[in-house]
């Protein structure tokens, strides 16, 4: 047959029709003589998910932003006026979180792509997939990720309060679901996690016990202390910083106030003068001895202890003031620069926003001439210790006075959207920035994040932007073509917004 096939039936005899019914009549017999394989065992059905699915215009936006799908930008390279769905994903997936929506079951495999592709999305997109997602999970390799970052892809973790089942977890379980473990018996009883972690610390390895030692950053209190300080001994100098880090946190530990000791030996009214060794008691509390390249050993250790010391320790050494007139004070010796940058460190770390404002100093002063930081990564941080109205406060009167050029960070840490003062000073200095023609393919970043974080009620203001003027006398050729087709899509994409809530906003009762 084979033969015959390869030949021809007019070269090796016989008919077209012949050859097929032969080889018809084979198959059939090869299939029939298979014996069937034993089935496979039916997987368990999907735990239910208790949590309601999105309105059903939601679930067919969910369904829009996860295909993708834009309007065609053309091939000059330039993004065109349609919105970026794939930049509203993760706003959906947050909204959706705060009603307490599922994910729709027939989207969840994209969600799952989606969530492999993007790592950003992947606590909300998790979080919405709920144990439905998991167990789908279970079925295709692709989706690991999401068994590993999910308690091991166990289906639940035990009652905080129930402590058989809590230890026999912590005993028996993986890895990813002890450190899920310790995480809701930490929120459920902040010292019951110590007294959980005590249980196998020794027996720990160095990356796990660190790991672990990090989740005590959620509720740490003065009740950490002791399980701290014994970490302070720990055999692994990473985990022997960390210790010494969350202590430094706590004004009122015995850390805190070895270090303000040391501190305050080293700073005063009108003197500097930086620890000559590095003693065994500061290695004990966690200051490192070698300097990185470039730096001085002694203003290493300096700055490792005044950002280590606790605030409250400066206004009696400085006779009564308060932190602005602390920071405001001429530093001798040169030692201004690293003393201020440890004390932003340490407004920081204990969170402290009276020491942040006073580091800030005014938004309207050039940040060249700041009294804490030039730094706008430093000050992005400081901004996080303040309220979230004076944080938006503040970054609105620094894009007044400054423009948009160096707030792209200090935009970052303003709570979404922005609204007010923030969301009328960004679209006012977009404007000035068009009307001087400036090159509009550096604001690019700055007008990608006003689409995700401006409040989608300042469209109608922004319409008459969108309009295509002339270009300005010395302008980059077609900037007010570029500006019109931005202010297009911003517009164009706040009220896209505005609809996604509107649509997972739940039906009246």
């Amino acid at each position: 047959m084979v033969a015959s096939a390869l030949l021809g039936t007019g070269r090796r005899g016989g008919s077209p029709r012949a050859l097929l019914g032969a080889a018809a009549v084979r198959t059939v017999r090869r299939r029939a003589g298979l014996r069937p394989a034993e089935a496979a065992h039916r997987p368990r059905p999907a735990p239910r998910d208790p949590r309601p699915a999105p309105p059903r215009a939601a679930r067919q936006r969910l369904a829009q932003l996860l295909a993708g799908r834009t309007a065609a930008a053309g091939g000059s390279g330039r993004r065109g006026a349609a919105p970026d769905l794939t930049e509203l994903l993760p706003q959906w997936l947050a909204a959706a979180g705060r009603h307490g929506y599922r994910a729709p079951e027939a989207l969840l495999p994209a969600l799952l792509d989606a969530a492999r592709a993007r790592t950003d999305l992947r606590p909300q997109a998790l979080a919405l997939a709920g144990v439905r997602g998991l167990w789908l999970a279970r079925m295709n390799p692709d989706w690991r990720f999401a068994l590993r970052g999910a308690a091991g892809g166990g289906g639940g973790l035990p009652d905080p309060a129930d402590g058989p089942a809590v230890e026999r977890l912590w005993e028996e379980g993986l890895f990813a679901e002890r450190v899920a473990l310790l995480g809701i018996v930490r929120a459920h009883e902040a010292a019951a996690a110590t007294r959980l972690l005590t249980t196998t610390w020794p027996t720990e390895r160095a990356e796990d016990r660190l790991m672990f030692l990090d989740s005590l950053r959620t509720g740490l209190s003065g009740a950490d202390e002791p399980f701290l300080e014994a970490a302070l001994a720990d055999r692994s100098r990473n985990v022997r910083a960390t210790a010494a880090e969350l202590l430094s946190a706590l004004p009122g530990s015995s850390l805190a106030a070895r270090m303000a000791e040391r501190a305050l030996a080293c700073v005063g009214p009108g003197a500097v003068e930086p620890p000559a060794a590095c003693d065994a008691g500061m290695l004990r509390d966690g200051v490192v001895k070698r300097p990185p390249a470039g730096r001085g050993e002694r203003a290493w250790w300096l700055g490792q202890l005044v950002e280590a010391a606790p605030l409250s320790c400066w206004p009696e050494r400085f006779e009564g003031l308060d932190p602005a007139g602390i920071v405001a004070l001429p530093v001798p010796g040169g030692w201004a620069e690293e003393l201020h940058a440890a004390w932003c460190r340490a407004a920081v770390r204990q969170r402290d926003p009276q020491w942040s404002k006073a580091l800030l100093g005014p938004a309207s002063a050039p940040p060249a001439a700041g009294p804490g930081t030039a730094s706008l990564a430093e000050r992005a941080k400081l901004l996080e210790t303040l309220p979230e109205g004076e944080r938006a406060d503040w970054v609105a009167e620094f894009v007044r006075a400054h423009g948009l050029s160096e707030a792209f960070q200090l935009l970052g840490v303003c709570r979404v959207p922005w609204a007010g003062a923030l969301g009328r000073a960004v679209v006012d200095a977009l404007d000035a920035a068009r009307e001087a023609g400036s090159y509009p393919w550096s604001f690019s970043g700055v007008m990608g994040l006003a689409e995700r974080c401006l409040d989608p009620a300042e469209a109608p203001r922004l319409e008459a932007l969108t309009a295509v003027g002339e270009d300005p006398q010395d302008a980059s050729p077609g900037a007010a073509a570029y500006w019109s087709e931005a202010f297009q899509r911003l517009v164009a994409t706040l009220r896209l917004r505005a609809a996604m809530l509107a649509e997972l906003a739940p039906p009246p009762a």
